[in-house]
């Protein structure tokens, strides 16, 4: 019998970790295009559709449990993983981070989609884009939606290189977080950035832009986080995620 925790995450490393060292088998699931972290349990990457789809892998491996410690955002994983659950009959739970709440001097608007946020964008000369990888339809729309005589330069920060063709006016920094206050006050000076683009990540990795930016009175596009099919049980504190998973499933 084996838990497969589904991360990408440093709460999902974490998570392993613990349970590993509990006497739990663990697998641990991760796309691996930043890094394979290096674990005592077992770690796979790659995704599933090489193994046979998400169902075939937990009947193959005699699977009992999902956690999903999935990034927020990672909308098709976790309703996957809910469906492949139910299919074979097993519980999905879920540990997400609380997201982050706009503080008094903050100048935050909330988007449901980055084509909501776009029309935002049009007058802005300094754009800092940290909400993950854009398509290149997103991208094209970003665009067209620049007025003419604006001289608008984008800055795209992601951990992996895009795999669509960037225009000249913007421009790729490869980054992982997690980021300190200072280098980010650094960087949004250095660009003089006037808007930033972000996800409601949650934790403490990437929570030093924002801190930046209230610092600089610099505005936020808030992109929400997407609905999510309900898993069986859904933890936002980590220790007590911790608490109940070996209580339920470390061997006696």
């Amino acid at each position: 019998m084996s838990i497969l925790v589904l991360g990408g995450t440093a709460d999902g490393r974490h998570l392993s970790q613990q349970l590993y060292h509990q006497g739990i088998n663990v697998i641990y699931s991760v796309a691996g295009l930043v890094r394979i972290p290096d674990l005592d349990c077992e770690v796979i990457s790659g995704g599933f559709s090489q193994r046979g789809g998400l169902v075939h892998f937990i009947q193959q491996r005699h699977i009992t449990a999902i956690i999903d410690v999935t990034h927020p955002y990672a909308q098709t994983m976790s309703n996957t993983a809910v469906d492949a659950a139910k299919a074979c009959h097993i519980p999905c739970w879920r540990f997400h981070r609380l997201p982050w709440e706009p503080q008094t001097t903050d100048q935050w608007q909330e988007c449901q989609t980055f084509a909501e946020a776009i029309p935002l964008l049009q007058t802005k000369h300094s754009v800092f884009l940290s909400a993950g990888q854009l398509s290149q339809e997103q991208i094209n729309q970003l665009l067209l939606n620049i007025r003419k005589t604006q001289q608008q330069r984008q800055w795209l920060r992601t951990a992996v290189k895009p795999n669509v063709k960037l225009p000249k006016t913007m421009q790729w920094i490869k980054a992982i977080g997690p980021f300190s206050y200072d280098n980010e006050l650094q960087l949004l000076k250095q660009y003089r950035v006037d808007i930033i683009v972000s996800k409601n990540s949650g934790g403490e990795a990437t929570i030093a832009k924002l801190q930046a930016a209230r610092a600089l009175s610099i505005p936020v596009i808030m992109l929400q986080r997407p609905e999510l099919k309900h898993a069986d049980k859904t933890f936002h504190s980590l220790t007590e995620c911790e608490k109940q998973l070996i209580a339920t499933f470390k061997p006696q």
